[in-house]
């Protein structure tokens, strides 16, 4: 991986980073390229995150994969970077066209789940992340330490809660996982492509849905019934979209 990297500027991101660290590496004429690196539990997840970035390839547009080096602790991921702002930037430098910026979000998320679930090898059905949930309560898991809320974290009131919500009926569609504003990428208006897709996988269309609708309540409620609008859903169902809040409090 060495000479895929060398002369180029390197400089840390700290957005999104999960534990791991992330690179953006920089050279003039060159097209900037994104380095992640981990260990343990987090080199997992950056090669779960490589299968996604290939499988995705053709499907919908992502980063490419340019090289991949693991060891049995340790993960290197050298991608290309996607053009324009995150849906986050632009929500914030583009006031004026928020409903077109959750428009064409809307468009992008159902190509998603469009996609033919047949030929999606990843499982991410609530049963799973729900089993995955409680491993992770019952090794003491708490959120990150920059999380304000991390020293008054109890878990139990949020898994009581979520597991009140069953029985449910969910839908089969292949998923983002993790379809927050900061992982959407727009220039001139549409859509780029999107990052951090290491939850890719089969789940409920509620899944991503809740996520961004989480995120655009910062921006007012209009814009939050403007995606339901725009994806096409006339009634939102409440306790889906509760539900995988509950959960992802949980990841």
């Amino acid at each position: 991986m060495a000479p895929l990297v060398a002369g180029r500027r390197w400089t840390r991101d700290l957005d999104g980073e999960s534990g791991g660290d992330v690179h953006r590496l920089n050279e003039p004429g060159r097209a900037p390229l994104y380095l992640k690196h981990g260990t343990g539990d987090v080199a997992v997840a950056i090669t779960e995150e490589m299968a996604r970035l290939r499988w995705l390839a053709g499907r919908i547009p992502v980063p490419e994969v340019v090289r991949f080096v693991c060891t049995p602790e340790e993960a290197w991921l050298l991608s290309t970077a996607m053009p324009g702002l995150t849906a986050y930037q632009r929500l914030v430098a583009r006031p004026e066209r928020r409903r077109e910026t959750v428009a064409a979000l809307a468009a992008f998320l159902r190509s998603i789940h469009e996609l033919p679930v047949d030929e999606c090898p990843f499982n991410a059905q609530a049963p799973l992340r729900m089993a995955g949930a409680r491993r992770r309560i019952e090794t003491g898991w708490t959120p990150p330490p920059d999380d304000p809320e991390r020293d008054a974290w109890n878990p139990e009131p949020v898994w009581r809660e979520l597991t009140a919500l069953l029985p449910l009926s969910f839908e089969r569609v292949v998923t983002h996982g993790d379809f927050s504003v900061g992982n959407v990428l727009i220039e001139d208006g549409r859509v780029t492509g999107c990052i951090d897709v290491g939850r890719v996988g089969v789940a409920d269309p509620y899944q991503d849905l809740a996520i961004l609708w989480d995120n655009l309540g910062e921006f007012g409620e209009d814009l939050q019934r403007e995606l339901f609008r725009a994806y096409g859903i006339a009634e939102p169902d409440q306790r889906r979209l509760r539900f995988h809040l509950l959960l992802d409090e949980l990841f």
